[in-house]
């Protein structure tokens, strides 16, 4: 029987990137849409100048205020006399246009609101309350641009998504209609004429007025009520406003010409009803109504999602500005007591202040899976120590000849303990029940060291409140684009942040590269952590919250090489912000504790909580502004703003770079860094999140590595190790422990 071919598998798109892309569309379709409704962008406020008027019939110049033109000749109205038909142009406005409809209310008098669209779409109550107290709704447009300039397709889309809004905001269509920037019917001309004469092919008739009153100069309320005056018993449509600016002056108009006119015989109906006509209001039914009110409805959603990333917008620019000042001032703070326990260059931290020098052996444990590249020049490195170490080598299962290699060099106080692939947590707790002396010193297996980093990174030791140190981590491969960004953010936002940790007293996080531990505290806390995927940081909190003192060493430094992809950039990245926020949880209750627990719980889980995983979080709003208003808004201001804030993070930066004595060279790099290095971050944090949301569990992520740190810069030459062979050649002797 022949097998039916297999059928190919369909390849789906992980959540993790899913929901960042459809987050990304959805925030741009909102601000979009928002942008569209605020007149951000495709408005168009030009104004015409005056035209001829000899195209124009003149019954249409000499006629009434109200123009129907639907027909083959155009018919003009008056309103009777002793009638006064209130309009109010360009509202609703979430301030006046209450007030307004109270008056309104008040003595009992109806009006004509021409609403925009882009108004009625943001405050649709507002119509519908309109419409409900019985006044009527014309369109004014939707984007208020004069409709000379604009073409037929555009005039279409003004009414269209006019009505659109009104049926979403009332449930009716309207058939009357004022244009922007018009006055009397016999301002029409030549430009104006043809424009209504369309519209009015599209089933509208058109208001006009009689009187102004000019309401928007805000001219006094006395003149306002003057110009609104008609002539003495005559009837007219007045011109007034509801929105664009302070009406104060109209509200306090109408409290004196209502009962002023009303005394004099006036009534206020609506258009329609001075005239005798049906009203212009149409009920909208069906898949149309369900259509606008979804229009309005996703434009009340992009008002409150912009201004939510309004507010985050703030919180991040807080967060980041405070992260700066509080790293820049409490860093000249860690330096001013270093250098004060330094008082001579090279002279041990315990020499100076906190203890004799701390010269008995250590133990360094370098877990290692897969290191074939670097392993060799790890080990070398530590056998050019000039202090007195032990190498414990724990192989987790490698597969490419991993211990065969250390094995190779044949140096003294190296030895390798092999285990079944587990993780690096149980390796480093298989080194630490391996360990001969009291200070365990732990570091990857594609890491070098300096001479002089084992015996910088263990005098804090002296002090014997000391449980942990952690090291200097450094980029060491810094010469592509992407490994000069690393070096940029592990001198800035890891070394710098270090500083600032120390003087709180809540360092968060010995890094893997390069920390030291007491063993005596990491057995009170029940050594190296498996529970989440950040062992560094867990143990780090774990030790913290025992009332152990968790300090930097800036002179212990280690030199490791970064991720050289985006990938592998993604896959480190995604594991360190995913377990941080484990260990967060894990550590959460520490901020209901008492004592030194309690301590760094209300004080250091809140800052790596905001700096760590908020801050990271809201920081590419920065960049999403920044182009929405170079595109849509201020662009002049907007790039300021932008600028300033990158002109703080390269002082900071800067400051950062001097303190480690690194040339400011990549610095350059630092806008093109803040552009898209940063978005990436942003979305290892949104698939951190995703991860976390929805239980999902994160794997060890191995990354490939090149071997090209043959030594720590500035370091005895030492000779590479031969991947082929497995041999070394000329390893510099060098007294270990054994």
């Amino acid at each position: 029987m022949t097998q039916a071919p297999a059928r190919p598998r369909r390849t789906r798109l992980p959540l993790r990137y899913l929901l960042p892309a459809v987050l990304l569309v959805v925030v741009s379709v909102m601000m979009l849409l928002r942008g569209y409704v605020h007149s951000e962008f495709l408005a168009d406020h030009r104004v015409r100048p005056p035209a001829a008027t000899d195209a124009v019939p003149e019954k249409v110049l000499t006629g009434g205020p109200v123009l129907d033109a639907r027909g083959s000749e155009p018919v003009s109205y008056r309103v009777p006399d002793h009638k006064i038909v209130l309009t109010f142009d360009d509202g609703p406005d979430p301030e006046w246009t209450p007030k307004i409809l109270d008056k309104l209310a008040q003595y009992d008098a109806h009006a004509v609101f021409f609403v925009t669209g882009t108004m009625t779409s943001r405050y649709p109550d507002l119509v519908r309350r309109m419409v409900d107290e019985g006044h009527e709704v014309g369109l004014h447009t939707f984007n208020h641009p004069d409709l000379s300039y604009q073409s037929s397709s555009r005039i279409h889309r003004e009414l269209a998504q006019s009505q659109l809004a009104l049926a979403g905001a009332a449930g009716v269509h309207t058939s009357l209609f004022r244009p922007p920037y018009s006055s009397t019917a016999d301002a029409l001309d030549n430009k104006s004429w043809p424009v209504t004469r369309e519209i009015a092919k599209r089933g509208y008739i058109t208001a006009f007025i009689d009187t102004d009153s000019e309401d928007w100069a805000r001219p006094g309320v006395d003149e306002i009520v003057r110009r609104s005056t008609p002539e003495p018993g005559k009837g007219a449509i007045v011109l007034m406003h509801d929105s664009g600016g302070n009406r104060s002056q109209t509200v306090a108009a109408l409290d004196r010409m209502l009962p002023q006119f009303e005394a004099q015989g006036y009534q206020f109906p609506r258009l329609t009803e001075a005239l005798g006509a049906p009203s212009p209001h149409t009920a909208v039914r069906g898949v149309d109504l369900w259509k606008s009110r979804a229009f309005v409805a996703a434009v009340g959603v992009s008002d409150n999602v912009i201004g939510v990333l309004i507010v985050s917008l703030v919180v991040a620019g807080v967060l980041v500005l405070g992260r700066f000042v509080l790293m820049i001032a409490l860093s000249s703070v860690h330096v001013r007591r270093v250098r004060r326990r330094r008082p001579g260059r090279g002279e041990p931290e315990a020499a100076a202040g906190r203890g004799p020098p701390v010269t008995e052996p250590v133990t360094v444990i370098v877990p290692a899976y897969n290191e074939r590249e670097c392993i060799a020049n790890t080990v070398l490195s530590l056998a050019a120590s000039d202090h007195p170490v032990e190498v414990i080598v724990i192989d987790d299962g490698s597969t490419d000849g991993t211990p065969e290699i250390v094995e190779a060099l044949g140096l003294p106080g190296v030895r390798v303990l092999r285990q079944a692939n587990s993780g690096k947590s149980v390796a480093l707790n298989t080194g630490l029940r391996h360990a001969t002396f009291e200070i365990v010193v732990m570091m990857d297996g594609d890491t070098v060291f300096e001479p002089s980093t084992v015996r910088e990174l263990v005098q804090p030791f002296a002090d014997p409140r000391v449980g942990a140190v952690a090291g200097n981590a450094k980029v060491g491969n810094r010469r592509k684009l992407i490994g000069a960004w690393q070096h940029i953010e592990y001198v800035m936002g890891f070394n710098l942040d270090r500083r600032m940790y120390d003087v709180l007293r809540c360092m968060p996080t010995i890094p893997g590269a390069v920390g030291a531990f007491r063993r005596t505290a990491l057995q009170r806390v029940g050594g190296m952590s498996d529970d989440t995927l950040a062992e560094d940081t867990d143990v780090t909190m774990a030790l913290h919250r025992d009332g152990w003192h968790i300090v930097y060493a800036e002179r212990a430094r280690a030199w490791t090489e970064a991720p050289e992809t985006v990938k592998q950039l993604w896959s480190q990245r995604y594991r360190w912000s995913y377990g941080t926020m484990q260990a967060i949880w894990k550590h959460r209750r520490a901020v209901l504790d008492r004592g030194p627990s309690g301590r760094f719980g209300r004080v250091g889980l809140p800052l790596v909580t905001m700096f760590t995983v908020i801050a990271p979080m809201l920081a590419p709003l920065i960049d999403v502004f920044l182009v929405y208003g170079l595109v849509f808004g201020p662009a002049m201001r907007t790039l300021e703003a932008w600028l300033v804030v990158l002109l703080v993070q390269g002082a900071c930066a800067a400051y950062a770079f001097r303190l480690d004595g690194e040339r400011l060279t990549p610095l350059l790099t630092l806008p093109l860094q803040q552009l898209m290095y940063r978005q990436l971050m942003y979305v290892v944090l949104m698939q951190s999140w995703i991860t976390a949301l929805t239980g999902g569990r994160l794997g060890w992520q191995k990354l490939r590595r090149t071997g090209l740190l043959n030594s720590a810069p500035g370091a005895h030459a030492m000779s590479a190790h031969d991947p082929r062979t497995g041999g070394v050649t000329g390893a510099r002797e060098k007294s270990t422990v054994g």
